[in-house]
């Protein structure tokens, strides 16, 4: 009998747990650890039932919920879309993108290279009038940046928000009235203000005239992607349908996928990873990340190199852990960032004493290999480093899919109607239908370890 195992690092990270936590449960014999050949440890996957984040591993309808489909057209619209990541999931899980508004002028050239078909609207979202698509979009979806809102008055609400991107995204939301939409943002936005922020956020979902699903952190290691990447997802649902219809999240993908199964053929890919253009560390860099192993960090450095290397951080608190580190071929990625050789977050390939490559940084954000990113070099790794995990994405659609199709056989889906091929926009008050171009960073990669 074949046993499924899981390392005792890729199941701290699944339960979201210090490598200590689990070490000390060994030890108290909370579970049984196995050792290989080469002298590795780990589990087996059938002997730590009990566990919800095993169980759910062991009982989930993964496969089944990958052949969801929908039973009409959905149009949808996407804001911040950046390079693609959210929207090519939503695409594959079955939505008809009618619109795509990004910033970014690189990001929108790569979103039109991939998809010539897609209305790519590059421009300030603030000078789009959004009202031409009433009734005519079914599902709206976005990753606003997390920014402070004012809290001048006591409604805490609409108004409260103006002057942010979320404003701009909850202006969409009500010029457009889709039926559902859902966005996406760090972690770090439950706590962000003290709660505040997020309070704000229920408020004014509840002002629009909306239901919140209630908000879950979703852990992309459980969704095919080998990568420890979190996301905070909010999905709601007009008012007038909510109470005739229910979101079920989606079920966990039957394993944890690692960086050997993005660099090679196998589970995520049917080839090996294809050689790319990557950031090279400088002479001196590189002979201080050669001493670091695979899985280490500046902890394996001698204490006079770390010392050197690490400047004034070496006294200062916290782990660090970010600082020279080598990423594992065993493990998933950390969460990737907007460049992979920045000094406080290391990403230093498994084997080889190099920053990841393009393809590699795309392949962990589980991005098709056929899908090509425009710009210099800084501007890809920071369209990928800021991308939302395809297979996340592609995970989260399927269940929204499944709810629309709810919704469908309710009768309330209309048929797809003309759309207009580009929305009115207006800039500085003046030269209508014009966009401009320009670039903004539209994560807060707070969650970068």
């Amino acid at each position: 009998m074949s046993h499924r195992v899981i390392s005792l690092n890729n199941f701290s990270d699944l339960l979201g747990v210090s490598r200590a936590t689990v070490e000390a449960w060994v030890r108290k014999g909370k579970h049984i650890v196995h050792i290989d050949d080469s002298g590795r440890r780990f589990f087996y996957l059938e002997e730590l039932v009990g566990v919800p984040e095993i169980d759910a591993m062991l009982n989930t309808n993964w496969e089944q919920e990958t052949i969801v489909s929908p039973s009409a057209v959905y149009n949808s619209v996407e804001l911040f879309a950046g390079a693609g990541g959210l929207a090519l999931g939503m695409e594959k899980a079955g939505f008809n993108h009618v619109l795509l508004n990004e910033f970014d002028k690189f990001a929108c050239q790569t979103l039109r290279a991939n998809r010539p078909n897609w209305n790519v609207v590059e421009g300030d979202i603030h000078n789009i009038d959004f009202s031409p698509y009433e009734g005519k979009v079914h599902f709206l979806s976005g990753g606003f940046p997390c920014q402070a809102f004012s809290y001048a008055g006591k409604r805490l609400g609409f108004e409260e928000t103006r002057g942010t991107l979320f404003f701009e995204m909850a202006r969409a939301i009500k010029e457009i009235q889709p039926l559902v939409f859902m966005a996406e943002n760090v972690r770090g936005l439950l706590e962000h203000d003290n709660g505040r922020t997020l309070a704000t956020i229920r408020n004014v979902i509840a002002e629009l005239g909306y239901t919140l699903v209630e908000p879950r952190v979703l852990r992309a290691i459980q969704y095919n992607v080998p990568q420890k990447r979190e996301r905070l997802i909010l999905i709601a649902i007009r008012n007038d349908i909510s109470s005739h219809v229910s979101f079920e999240w989606p079920d966990v993908c039957c394993d944890v996928r690692t960086l050997r199964d993005a660099f090679f053929k196998g589970a995520l890919y049917d080839k090996d990873v294809p050689s790319s253009d990557g950031q090279q560390y400088p002479q001196s860099k590189k002979r201080v990340m050669e001493l670091v192993p695979e899985g280490g960090d500046w902890r394996d450095l001698p204490e006079d190199v770390a010392k050197d290397y690490m400047k004034g951080s070496y006294n200062l608190g916290g782990g660090k852990t970010g600082m020279a580190r080598r990423l594992s071929m065993d493990e998933p990625s950390l969460t990737l960032t907007c460049a992979p050789a920045q000094k406080q977050t290391e990403r230093c390939h498994p084997v080889e004493t190099r920053p990841l490559s393009v393809r590699e940084y795309a392949r962990i954000q589980t991005f098709p290999d056929e899908w090509t990113f425009c710009g210099n070099l800084s501007a890809q790794y920071k369209q990928i480093g800021n991308a939302v995990p395809v297979n996340l994405s592609w995970a989260i659609g399927r269940s929204l899919i499944r709810l629309f199709n709810q919704i469908e056989s309710m009768g309330l889906i209309r048929p797809a109607e003309y759309l207009p091929s580009r929305p009115k926009t207006v800039l500085h008050g003046i030269f209508e239908g014009m966009v401009c171009e320009g670039t903004i960073k539209y994560e807060n990669q707070s969650d970068v370890n």
